[in-house]
């Protein structure tokens, strides 16, 4: 496929996915944005939209410049069974593109004695080598993240936040790859949402659901077994971290760091610049500890 075929299907894709329908053209409008967190998970009954309207989830970025401060050219599993065995020497370009899509939709309202919602999730991250022509321009690295999600709203102040919401969620990701390349994992995952102001805070503590044989068994100790977001938005611009840790404090402390800077450009376009260090960039790399700085637009932000 040649350089120009390859934009043009990616543009035309983008295109296509915010004007193809209402419900997803809706998401790229600006008055109608979900701003807090009350609205974007409809904690109020006033904020109630009714189920099956698809709303974002995550963010929604493109970053057609990336650029890593140690691609991972030999990924090697924690299982030391042979069908792992670690591939040739890949030469990977240091630059690349990243871009990842999120979505959301209520299922069940006001369940569980009214008090709870149910919804599903799913998010994509997409890292392609589209820069590389040695190779053909391969999609390095794609993973797909669905999810389940209980949600209950709350009311109750901790530590000058307002607690908002409570959850608990049921998370499978993985690659789609085949050995010796595949990762993935399941997890359990608590989850906590607080406010104050212009502030949103999400702690989010999980289980990995253990397997006999997986692919990754000591993915945990590399990723962590909880992250923080933090959000934080003035004058339409937005500054989120998210943190991971393993909290190993006695042997190898091992996580991650992401700061993304998203700064209004028009409408609901944002110029975007995101930062990240540690482990766990992609799946592949759960175990390869870089260094990533990516500049590009974003088309839905936390807010």
């Amino acid at each position: 496929m040649s350089f120009i075929k390859v934009y043009s299907f990616f543009f035309f894709f983008l295109f296509f996915l915010s004007s193809s329908n209402a419900q997803v053209q809706a998401l790229f409008n600006d008055k109608v944005a979900l701003k807090t967190m009350g609205a974007r998970w409809e904690l109020d009954s006033t904020s109630a939209r009714g189920t099956f309207l698809v709303t974002p989830y995550k963010s929604i970025y493109v970053l057609p410049f990336v650029w890593s401060s140690s691609p991972n050219e030999q990924p090697h599993s924690g299982n030391d069974s042979p069908v792992y065995v670690t591939p040739a020497k890949i030469d990977y370009d240091v630059v690349e593109m990243k871009f990842q899509l999120s979505f959301k939709t209520k299922i069940l309202q006001s369940f569980l004695w009214g008090s709870a919602d149910l919804w599903v999730a799913y998010t994509q991250i997409s890292h392609w080598q589209i820069y590389n022509a040695d190779l053909s321009r391969p999609f390095r690295e794609i993973n797909y993240e669905p999810e389940i999600i209980l949600n209950f709203p709350v009311k109750f102040n901790v530590l000058g936040f307002k607690a908002r919401m409570l959850g608990l969620s049921f998370d499978h990701e993985s690659n789609g790859k085949s050995y010796p390349s595949t990762r993935s994992w399941n997890r359990v995952i608590f989850m906590a949402g607080l406010e104050r102001k212009n502030w949103n805070i999400y702690i989010r503590p999980w289980y990995v659901i253990p397997e006999s044989n997986g692919d990754n068994p000591d993915i945990s100790d590399y990723i962590g077994n909880a992250d923080v977001n933090v959000i934080y938005s003035r004058n339409r611009s937005v500054f989120t971290f998210i943190g991971s840790h393993n909290f190993n404090f006695e042997g190898n402390m091992r996580g991650s760091s992401t700061f993304s800077w998203a700064y209004p450009i028009k409408g609901n376009l944002r110029g975007y610049l995101q930062v990240s260090h540690g482990y766990g960039n992609s799946l592949i790399d759960y175990n390869h500890n870089q260094t990533t700085i990516g500049v590009g637009v974003s088309l839905i932000e936390w807010q």
